[in-house]
């Protein structure tokens, strides 16, 4: 079996122009996807846990980008995406550890209370986004945000958000404590739809102190 001459063994090995070419091809291509999936995973605002890996992603993104101004002579890009890998750093610490944790031992007084002979429980952030329905069972909209009484900590009113589509062209009422009734996946109107549609709109900053009480008018 003859041995492989010199020239033979060096043309089999890659040249490392090419590769380092191909590397930077490879960094250019998931620096801006890395970026744009890690975008949409924060603004999508879905829990600690995806917002936590979005921080992750954009980590892969800033290493990618970091490579790229390496390997092109870009200083200011290569210093700027090291600085945000410590930021990306920090959020994936407050996301994927306090947060998360919060979020999972809320979810775990949650499920124990329905196991439980105490009352169901939910967690008080968890109202906003809530789905609401009409007392017939008709969507409505959902929960913006619950206005709590300082001095007794009981739940004046809840803003709802209906109509529009991605929150254009959507209208938002103070509906009262008194005119929902609270459950642990969803808010229930129980005053009529006619009723509800005659609640004012709210100006985004300007909130009332106290919402009008529809309850003599749900029947």
């Amino acid at each position: 079996m003859g041995s492989l001459d010199v020239p033979t063994v060096m043309q089999l090995s890659p040249d490392p122009r090419v590769v380092r070419r191909m590397l930077e091809d490879v960094a250019g291509w998931v620096a801006p996807i890395a970026t744009m999936i890690a975008a949409m995973m924060t603004a999508a605002n879905l829990g600690a846990r995806i917002t936590g890996w979005g921080f992750v992603v954009f980590t892969v993104g800033s290493i990618a980008w970091s490579a790229v101004g390496f390997a092109t002579g870009q200083t200011n890009l290569l210093a700027t995406n090291l600085f945000l890998m410590l930021v990306n750093a920090v959020g994936i610490w407050r996301w994927l550890g306090r947060q998360r944790a919060y979020e999972d031992g809320g979810k775990a007084a949650q499920e124990a209370s329905r196991r439980s002979a105490a009352s169901t429980l939910f967690t008080a952030t968890g109202v906003a986004g809530m789905p609401i329905h009409s007392r017939s069972g008709d969507p409505v909209g959902h929960a913006v945000e619950a206005l709590v009484e300082c001095e007794t900590g009981r739940v004046s009113y809840v803003v709802v958000s209906s109509g529009g589509i991605g929150g254009l062209q959507e209208k938002l009422r103070a509906v009262a404590r008194d005119d929902i009734r609270f459950g642990c996946d969803m808010l229930t109107l129980t005053l009529g739809n006619d009723a509800f549609e005659r609640l004012p709109a709210l100006d985004d900053d300007a909130w009332p102190a106290k919402a009008p009480s529809m309850a003599t008018e749900s029947v």
